[in-house]
């Protein structure tokens, strides 16, 4: 008979799939309290959990993965409504949201993009990825508030920002394994205003493609300035571990134009020293703000 999942082994689960899947967002994390870490473990949890109903099970037919990703959310909600759950990833999730009274209609956002990834393989504008995106990025940010603690009610337009700020970050430095599973982030009509189609599909930097990754590089931090206007209402404790993740996540676009835009032949990384470097600085008592 297998072991009923304890509180305790849940978010144990939800922080190994964080410190194996999403190492800026983990190191950042240590900048949190421990009291408060656990709960921002817990939703990468649900995140990585979707995610890899979408993707890892790429083999199956894409009406397999969304009755699979349907149960996923029918079980939440039902567990929600029961006040405890015995997944391994729900059973911290649930407690981190009823513990934070995070609005569930969240994660039913947050499913709806996530099946979007099974029949949409790509965004004609800008507008129609921030309907994606509200749901895949900008919940997120959402989520997180309450964990935060913020001063002033503003802070949720910056956080719903930032969230969308490390999706951008995230399409820029996966265009090709996007690629490689069908999926294209850039808008058509982008890629159409500097000609770069070709040299997408071709998986070649040419000008044009470089006149585009120059043109989304600075849309995504303008997202990110908008964000930095959040960090003053937090929490020191809070705004730590915001800036941390915002200064790793943002480097990734400078080591994309160090790369001279070239995102098809290898994928962009920041250096496990830079992020616990990032950390180290930051935990010092004194806030050092994000440039």
């Amino acid at each position: 008979m297998t072991e009923p999942v304890t509180l305790e082994d849940s978010y144990e689960h939800c922080r190994l799939l964080n410190k194996r899947y999403g190492t800026t967002y983990y190191w950042s994390t240590h900048l949190l309290p421990r009291v408060k870490r656990h709960h921002v473990h817990a939703l990468y949890g649900l995140c990585r959990y979707a995610d890899d109903i979408v993707d890892d099970l790429g083999a199956s037919p894409a009406a397999e993965r969304e009755r699979a990703l349907t149960a996923f959310g029918e079980r939440f909600f039902a567990d929600y409504q029961g006040g405890d759950s015995a997944h391994p990833v729900l059973k911290a999730v649930i407690h981190t949201v009823r513990a934070f009274d995070i609005d569930p209609d969240c994660v039913r956002r947050f499913l709806r993009s996530m099946t979007m990834d099974l029949s949409v393989t790509s965004y004609e504008s800008f507008d129609d990825l921030l309907d994606y995106m509200d749901g895949s990025a900008a919940v997120i940010g959402e989520m997180m508030v309450p964990i935060l603690e913020p001063s002033q009610p503003e802070a949720f337009g910056h956080a719903r920002d930032l969230g969308i700020a490390f999706q951008l970050t995230n399409f820029l430095r996966d265009v090709g394994e996007d690629l490689d599973r069908g999926r294209v982030y850039v808008p058509q009509e982008d890629m159409r205003k500097f000609g770069a189609e070709r040299a997408l599909m071709e998986r070649r930097v040419t000008p044009e493609w470089v006149e585009l990754m120059r043109f989304e590089i600075e849309r995504t931090r303008a997202y990110y300035a908008s964000a930095d206007l959040g960090v003053p209402m937090l929490p020191p404790v809070s705004a730590r571990c915001i800036v941390g993740a915002r200064v790793l996540y943002s480097g990734i676009l400078t080591r994309i134009e160090a790369a001279a835009y070239d995102v098809f032949s290898a994928r962009v990384r920041v250096p496990i020293w830079q992020k616990l470097a990032v950390a180290a600085r930051l935990a010092s008592p004194r806030l050092i703000p994000p440039r």
